[in-house]
């Protein structure tokens, strides 16, 4: 195999594990450090739980109500480079002993990929303005998985791709009880059928 499909293979398998271990890492941090205070190291917490959580409820406040509150939608902008560096270390000391810094590189590109799609889709869900991408099927699920979090805090920890919640017993498709639930073209029911 010539060198340069070689490495593109590898920088191809690095991407698609990338995005793998990505949705656990997300679930990971949503659950155990956005959910739970951390020793004293309570940010995420308290930025996430205490006040997102306080402000995006399932019912109506589940899109923007006042606009002093878009600031506690996206994380902060640091967040992006520490979060993707974070979980390029494990990456990192798996492979490149192996000289594989192809697979390392799109397990990177895949990271930061993920973590845009993150903030991205996040925005979108609590700020609508019909958006492309909220037209789009894959999305209205997202947004009924997201909104099932916010209604049930210990389910449905990934917002970009439920491989974890799925795995790790945390997914939930329907809410059990009827609720008052936000509304909307890209907001689909998730009331008990």
């Amino acid at each position: 195999m010539p060198v340069i499909e070689n490495i593109l293979l590898w920088i191809t398998c690095g991407f698609a594990a990338g995005v793998f271990f990505a949705s656990f890492f997300e679930w990971a941090l949503h659950r155990y450090v956005m959910h739970k205070p951390l020793g004293k190291f309570r940010y995420p917490f308290e930025a996430h739980a205490l006040v997102h959580h306080h402000i995006f409820k399932a019912d109506h406040t589940y899109h923007l109500i006042h606009d002093r509150d878009k600031k506690t939608i996206p994380m902060a902008w640091w967040n992006g480079p520490a979060l993707v560096l974070i979980g390029m270390v494990p990456v990192s000391l798996a492979l490149l002993p192996f000289g594989r810094w192809d697979a390392a590189v799109g397990t990177f590109i895949a990271f930061c990929v993920y973590y845009g799609a993150y903030e991205y889709m996040h925005w979108c869900m609590h700020l609508p303005k019909a958006r492309r991408v909220e037209k789009s099927w894959v999305f209205y699920r997202l947004n009924g998985h997201h909104l099932l979090h916010h209604r049930y805090l210990h389910k449905n920890f990934n917002v970009v791709l439920p491989i974890a919640d799925l795995c790790l017993g945390t997914l939930l498709l329907r809410s059990k009880i009827s609720f008052p639930q936000a509304r909307g073209r890209a907001v689909p029911d998730v009331q008990p059928r």
